[in-house]
Order: C-alpha cells, then sequence, then structure tokens
C-alpha cells in the first residue's frame, strides 16, 4: 500500500499547492489554465482510448454502461455525496463536485493505476506508483488552481480503488490479462473524451453514468477476448 499511499500524498500536496496559487490567480488566467486542462483531457483520452483491440467491445461496454449507470442514477448518488464533502469542509467553490470527479477519473482510469498496484501487490518495488504519483503530484497543482478544493478529496476513492487492487493482486493478476487491461483502458479514455468535452463546455455529458462502462469493459473482455 506504499505506493499508493505515496500517490494520494502526491495528489494531496499538489492540491494544496494548487489551492495557494489559485487565490493569487486572475479569473482570466483561471479560464484559461481550466481550458487547457480540457484539452488535455481530451488528448489523453484519444491516447488510451486507441489501445482497444476490439471495437465492438468498446462500443457495448459504453452503452451497457451508461444504460446501467443511468437507471441506477449514479450522478445523483456521486453528486449528493460530493455536496455532502462540501458542507462537512464548508467551501463555497461552485466547482467542487467537478473538481473531484474530473481528478478522479484522470488519477484512476489508466493503465498506470492498474499495473503499479500489481506490481507492488506483488511484492516488487512501487516503482510504477512512483512515477505516477510525480504525474498525478503535478495534475493536481493546474486541477486545483482552476477547479478548487475538490480536487484534494479525489484521494480518498484512488486509496479504495488502488488499494484493493495492491491487496487483492495476486488474485486478480491471472484475471486481468493484457487485453483486459487494454480494453478497461480504451473504455476509460472514451470516458475522458467525454470528460473533456464537459470540461471544454462544448456539451454536457453524464460521464458519471457511464462508469459501470468498466465493469462491462472486464466481462465483455473476459468471455469474447
Amino acid at each position: 500500500m506504499l505506493g499508493t499511499l505515496i500517490n494520494a500524498g502526491a495528489i494531496i500536496i499538489g492540491s494544496i499547492i494548487g489551492l495557494l496559487i489559485h487565490s493569487r490567480m486572475p479569473k482570466n488566467i483561471t479560464r484559461i489554465v481550466f481550458q487547457g486542462i480540457g484539452l488535455f483531457t481530451l488528448f489523453l483520452g484519444i491516447h488510451m482510448a486507441a489501445k482497444t483491440g476490439n471495437f465492438l467491445v468498446l462500443i457495448f461496454s459504453i452503452v451497457l454502461g451508461a444504460i446501467t449507470g443511468e437507471l441506477l442514477r449514479l450522478d445523483l448518488l456521486i453528486n449528493r455525496f460530493s455536496e455532502w464533502l462540501k458542507k462537512r469542509v464548508k467551501s463555497k467553490n461552485e466547482n467542487f463536485s467537478n473538481g473531484f470527479v474530473t481528478s478522479f477519473l484522470l488519477y484512476c482510469m489508466g493503465s498506470m493505476a492498474i499495473l503499479g498496484a500489481f506490481e507492488e501487490g506483488l511484492g516488487g518495488d512501487p516503482n510504477l506508483l512512483l512515477a505516477k504519483s510525480v504525474l498525478d503530484g503535478f495534475s493536481s497543482i493546474a486541477l486545483a488552481a482552476s477547479l478548487g478544493i475538490g480536487v484534494i478529496f479525489s484521494a480518498i476513492p484512488l486509496i479504495i480503488y488502488q488499494g484493493s487492487l495492491t491487496l487483492f493482486a495476486g488474485s486478480l493478476q491471472n484475471f486481468f490479462t493484457d487485453p483486459i487491461i487494454n480494453e478497461l483502458t480504451a473504455v476509460g479514455g472514451l470516458l475522458l473524451i467525454g470528460l473533456g468535452i464537459n470540461i471544454l463546455e462544448i456539451k454536457n455529458l453524464k460521464i458519471i453514468n457511464m462508469i459501470p462502462s468498466l465493469i462491462f469493459a472486464v466481462i465483455l473482455s473476459y468471455f469474447f477476448l
């Protein structure tokens, strides 16, 4: 768990630095940084989505996941949780929920989170997670500077997600084959593309309701690849 804890610590430290910068940034600078993050998110999403080896798995994962998330109304549940957090920390930041969800998706969707957790869980040095910590730390500076304090709380689901993968790495290693990781990464990439569209205010997509697509990516990849 050391690698995950360092990763979470880097996000927290980076977010604090970003918050200090945020208080001194003019609104026009905050706006352009926000747009830059949106463009980067689009690029990262396209890069990750290109890892798919089967377009049918990709499309069915997204469609089935979106239907499932809509039926479960995940957006309402996540928004309620983020609003609860917002009240607990007495934040007045309008972008609290946006910052929380955006940073969580950016930090947890990539293959580095899975492979790094497996590396440490199987007894190796957490080299991948340490490298990821550096990337996430710098990203959190920019995210917190533009989106506010919600970014810092993305460390909570990251610890749960990566920590679980680390603890169960022995039993999950043989299950998470390269094709499954690639399709999982590709679906995560599509979600990031949608997130980038939201950040740039091109269209408001219900990305939270599409999160179950990740589960369908694993299931479909396991049975058909």
